[in-house]
C-alpha cells in the first residue's frame, strides 16, 4: 500500500516576549521520580509495518484498525481503553478511498455529518452528533474564527481522531459535539520516498512526493519532505481549485528518552466561490424554468476568488526522566493571510425568497469583499506521572495550555450588482467596491490548567478529569468590546476490561464555548455549556484486527440564543436549550485480504427549550438516521497478486431546514476503488458518488439551500523508490 506522507504545519516567527509563556513549572513529586532508573521508553516515531507490531498514538498503521490514540487522553492509550467514544482514520484508509478532503476522509464515520454543503474549498464542514466540531492539528487549536486560513489536504497527514462529545477538560473552549484533530506526518527511521502524479475530472491535475529516512548512520536525526501540486478547474463554471504545499520536518533524537521535532509548512490556495447559497425554490423544488444548474457560477469572473496563504512553524518535544516521568511540549505558530471576494445570492427574507419577485430565472445578488489576516500562537506543556497508591496504578497528567489570535481584516466599500438570469448568465454587470477599510481588530486569549487521572485496578478503568480556563475576546475600538470567561470542565469515565475483549464503559463530559456579541443592555452574552451522559461497548476479539463500538448518549447544550422580547423591545436573549439523544454502531476490520467499515448512527436532535415556535422543533441540517459500509478485497490475477477492488454505500437521511417547511430528501451515494498496488508501482482509480447522483445537501433556515458533490474520478500512479 503507498505511503502518504506530511506535515500540516505552519510557519513560526518567535517574540522574546512570548518565551515566559512557553516555560512552565512542574512539581516533580520526588516519590515518583526515585521509583525507578532511567530506562528505554518508547517514542512516539517508532514505524509500523504490520499489525503484529507495537503502534504508537501518532504513527503511522497499516490498515484500517488504529489500535492507539491520543486525542481522548493526551496520553498514549488504547482506543479499546478509552471511555469515550473516538474514531481513527488511518493514513492507509485515505489513500485507499481516494479521499482527496478531511471531510471526504470521515464520511465513513460514525456521528459524523461530512461535507453537507457540498464542495466548499473554503473549509470542510465536519458536523459531530449534529453540532459544528472544532479542528485541531496535532493536538493544538489549527486556527479561529471562519474562512481565514487554508484547508487541510489529507496527503500532509498521518491520520484523523474524531473524538466525539464534548472535550472541554482537555482542551478548553469548544463545540460541543467533540474535536477532529488531524496528525501530521512525522520523520520516520525507516527510509521511505515515493512520488505520485494523478489526473481526473475537472481537469484536475496534481503532482506530490513524500521523503522520509534518517540522515545519519546512529538514526539520531530524521527527516521528512512533503510537497503537493495541484492545477485543476472544478464543479463550478470559473472557480479554480488550486494548490501548492510544502512541509518539512526534522527529528532529532538524542537518546533514547529525547527527542525533539520541528515542523513547518507553507500552503497556498488560489479558488473561488464554488457555494451558491441558492434558494430552495430552485434547487429542491423546481421553478416553471427548471432547476438552478449544479455547475451554475452566480458570481463574477473577473472580481471573484478565494486566495490563501497559510505558514507555519512549530515543535513538538518529549523527554522521559525514567520510566514514570514524562514531560511534553507542543509548540506552534501560524500566519495566515486570506483574499476572499464573492457575489452571492441575497435577499432571502424579502419578497421573492432570493429570486427577483415575479422572476423564475433572476436571482439577487450581493458583493461581499474581506481581506483578513490571522496570526496565532498555541502552546500546550504536560507533565505525565505514573506511580501506584496500594493495588491501584495511576497515570496522572497535568497541564498548562495557552493560546493567543489577532486577526486584521480590510473589508470592502460599495459596489453594487444587478441580478442574473441562472439559465442564460451575462456576466459583467457590476460596479466592485470603490475601496477597502480596516475592520476592528479581534483578538482572543486562553489559559487553561488541566489534570487527568486514569486509575487502574484490576479489570477496572476510572478517568477523572478537571480544567480551569480563564479567556479573553475582544475588539477594538468598540463599546463594551471585550469579554472575560472562567470557566471549570469536569470529566469522568468508567470502564470494565474482560477477559473476550468486550469493555462495558460509561462516561460524562462538557464544554463551554464562548459567544461574540451583546444584547440591547449591553451585556455580554453568555458562553454555550455542553454536557454529555454517555454509555456503550468497546469489542475487539483477542488477537484480532477487529473493533466494534457501540453508544448511547444524552447531550444538552445550554444558553442558547433565541429572539425574544424584553420589556416590550424585540432582542436576543439566552433561554434556549438543544438536547440531542442518539446511537452509533461503527465497526473496522483488516483481516487479511480484506478491509471493512460499517457504521450506523441515529441522532434525535430537537429544541428543548426555546421560542414557542421552536419549540419541540428538529434541529437544522441533522439527518435522523445515517449509514455507511466500505469493503474492499485484494486478490491475484493469473498468478499475480496486488490487484485490488473496493466499494462502499453512504446513507443519509432526511433532515430539516430548522423552520419545518423544507425538508431535504434522503440520499444514498457509492463509491469505488479499482487499484493495483506490487513492487515500487501503485496504480489506482478512485471514483466517488458513482452514479453521479443530483442532490441537495442541506437548507438552512433562512432559506438557501447547498447541493451536494458530484462525481469525481481520479487516476494516478504512485512511484516509491
Amino acid at each position: 500500500m503507498a505511503v502518504r506522507l506530511s506535515s500540516r504545519r505552519r510557519p513560526v516567527h518567535f517574540r522574546a516576549r512570548q518565551l515566559p509563556l512557553i516555560v512552565f513549572g512542574l512539581g516533580l513529586p520526588g516519590a515518583v521520580l526515585a521509583q525507578s532508573a532511567p530506562a528505554e521508553v518508547h517514542l512516539p516515531a517508532v514505524t509500523v509495518t504490520g499489525s503484529d507490531v507495537e503502534q504508537t498514538a501518532v504513527g503511522p498503521v497499516q490498515g484500517f484498525v488504529a489500535k492507539r490514540a491520543a486525542t481522548a487522553t493526551k496520553t498514549d492509550t488504547p482506543v479499546m481503553e478509552t471511555p469515550q467514544s473516538i474514531s481513527v482514520i488511518t493514513q492507509d484508509r485515505m489513500t485507499l478511498q481516494g479521499a482527496q478532503s478531511v471531510q471526504q476522509a470521515a464520511g465513513y464515520t460514525a456521528g459524523v455529518t461530512a461535507g453537507a454543503f457540498g464542495p466548499d474549498n473554503r473549509g470542510d464542514s465536519i458536523k459531530i452528533r449534529g453540532t459544528d466540531s472544532t479542528q485541531y492539528l496535532d493536538g493544538l487549536l489549527n486556527a479561529v474564527g471562519s474562512y481565514n486560513n487554508t484547508r487541510p489536504d489529507p496527503y500532509a497527514l498521518e491520520r484523523i481522531e474524531i473524538l466525539r462529545g464534548p472535550s472541554g477538560m482537555l482542551y478548553g473552549q469548544g463545540a460541543i459535539g467533540g474535536i477532529v484533530n488531524q496528525i501530521s506526518k512525522r520523520p520516520q527511521p525507516e527510509a521511505m520516498r515515493e512520488i505520485g502524479v494523478s489526473y481526473g475530472n475537472h481537469n484536475r491535475k496534481q503532482i506530490q512526493a513524500d521523503l522520509t529516512g534518517p540522515i545519519d548512520e546512529d538514526g539520531k536525526w530524521l527527516y521528512r519532505v512533503v510537497a503537493l501540486g495541484r492545477d485543476s478547474d472544478s464543479s463550478v463554471k470559473y472557480v479554480d481549485d488550486d494548490r501548492y504545499f510544502i512541509a518539512p520536518s526534522l527529528t532529532w533524537r538524542p537518546s533514547a528518552a529525547t527527542s525533539l521535532t520541528l515542523l513547518a509548512n507553507f500552503q497556498k490556495d488560489n479558488s473561488g466561490s464554488m457555494v451558491g447559497f441558492f434558494p430552495w425554490r430552485g434547487t429542491l423544488t423546481s421553478t416553471p424554468a427548471g432547476r438552478i444548474p449544479q455547475d451554475f457560477f452566480v458570481s463574477e469572473p473577473d472580481f471573484d476568488k478565494y486566495t490563501a496563504r497559510q505558514s507555519a512553524v512549530g515543535y513538538q518535544f518529549e523527554h522521559a526522566f525514567n520510566d514514570n516521568v514524562t514531560v511534553r511540549q507542543n509548540l506552534r505558530y501560524t500566519h495566515s493571510e486570506v483574499d476572499y471576494r464573492s457575489i452571492y445570492t441575497a435577499g432571502f427574507n424579502g419578497a421573492g425568497h432570493g429570486w427577483v419577485p415575479g422572476s423564475d430565472t433572476l436571482l439577487r445578488r450581493v458583493i461581499y469583499q474581506n481581506q483578513p489576516t490571522l496570526k496565532q500562537f498555541v502552546v500546550d506543556t504536560q507533565g505525565q506521572f505514573k506511580f501506584q497508591t496500594g493495588p491501584i496504578r495511576h497515570t496522572l497528567l497535568t497541564g498548562i495550555d495557552y493560546q493567543r489570535s489577532v486577526l486584521d481584516a480590510r473589508q470592502g466599500v460599495g459596489g453594487t450588482v444587478a441580478p442574473i438570469d441562472v439559465h442564460n448568465p451575462v456576466y459583467g454587470n457590476f460596479t466592485p467596491p470603490t475601496s477597502t477599510v480596516s475592520a476592528p481588530t479581534s483578538r482572543g486569549n486562553q489559559l487553561g490548567l488541566y489534570m487527568q487521572d486514569q486509575l487502574e485496578w484490576e479489570r477496572w478503568l476510572l478517568m477523572l478529569g478537571l480544567r480551569h480556563d480563564r479567556s479573553r475576546a475582544s475588539v477594538d475600538d468598540t463599546p463594551s468590546g471585550s469579554r472575560d470567561d472562567s470557566e471549570m470542565s469536569k470529566r469522568f469515565g468508567l470502564m470494565y476490561r474482560s477477559e473476550a475483549g468486550l469493555n462495558p464503559y460509561l462516561s460524562y463530559s462538557e464544554s463551554f464555548q464562548g459567544l461574540a456579541g451583546f444584547n440591547r443592555a449591553n451585556q455580554a452574552f453568555k458562553p454555550l455549556r455542553g454536557k454529555q451522559w454517555e454509555a456503550g461497548l468497546k469489542y475487539q476479539p483477542p488477537g484480532e484486527n477487529l473493533t466494534v463500538t457501540a453508544s448511547v448518549f444524552d447531550m444538552t447544550e445550554k444558553n442558547r440564543k433565541v429572539a425574544g422580547v424584553v420589556n416590550g423591545i424585540a432582542d436576543t436573549v439566552q433561554v434556549g436549550e438543544a438536547r440531542t439523544k442518539g446511537a452509533e454502531l461503527e465497526a473496522l476490520a483488516s483481516l487479511g485480504n480484506v478491509d471493512l467499515v460499517a457504521t450506523y448512527t441515529f441522532l434525535d436532535a430537537k429544541v428543548a427549550k426555546g421560542t414557542p415556535a421552536e419549540q419541540g422543533r428538529q434541529l437544522a441540517s441533522i439527518p435522523r438516521h445515517m449509514a455507511s459500509f466500505w469493503a474492499n478485497y485484494r486478490f491475484s490475477v493469473m498468478g499475480t497478486p496486488g490487484f485490488l477492488a473496493g466499494a462502499g454505500v453512504r446513507y443519509n437521511g432526511s433532515s430539516d431546514d430548522g423552520t419545518g417547511q423544507n425538508g431535504v430528501p434522503a440520499v444514498t451515494l457509492y463509491d469505488a476503488v479499482l487499484a493495483y498496488d506490487a513492487g515500487p508501482m501503485r496504480l489506482a482509480l478512485n471514483v466517488t458518488n458513482l452514479f453521479d447522483k443530483q442532490y441537495v445537501g442541506t437548507c438552512l433556515a433562512r432559506g438557501d439551500c447547498f447541493f451536494g458533490t458530484r462525481r469525481t474520478v481520479i487516476g494516478s500512479v504512485t512511484y516509491r523508490f
